[in-house]
């Protein structure tokens, strides 16, 4: 049993070659058929260090984007208030367009005919003095 237990030991340590992952090992312990595993000191400090920094950017561009967003939403406040006064704005002045045409009536029609008529005559006289 004791050949038997050394050769179990001795396979276990010749597992050392094939190791699972970085920082783990198999190590043989005499003629027992125990498994004595020793892991590698990792310096966590510097990925916890690292990781650390990033959260902190991380958090400084959220609170970037948080301060982007109450300005934008504060500028499309002002704007949507500045629209409202503009549409109130035209939507008054349409009204009062309408009631001084309802007031001089019907008569801005003949005015626009007769201006039409006038640049007709000119343009057809202008048309003939440069022909000749």
């Amino acid at each position: 049993m004791a050949a038997n237990s050394h050769r179990l030991g001795s396979s276990y340590g010749g597992a050392a070659p094939y190791r699972s992952r970085d920082g783990l090992s198999t190590r043989p312990v005499g003629a027992s058929e125990e498994i004595q595993l020793r892991i590698d000191p990792l310096d966590l400090d510097d990925e916890i260090t690292g990781l650390h920094r990033q959260v902190r950017r991380l958090k400084h561009v959220a609170e970037e984007i948080g301060t982007e967003v109450k300005y934008q939403k504060t500028f499309l406040e002002e704007l949507q208030m500045t629209m409202i006064k503009a549409q109130a704005g035209v939507k008054n002045n349409l009204r009062r367009l309408n009631k001084s045409i309802v007031q001089s009536g019907s008569n801005h029609i003949i005015h626009v005919i007769i201006f039409a008529l006038v640049c007709f005559f000119v343009v057809y006289l202008w048309s003939k003095m440069f022909r000749k």
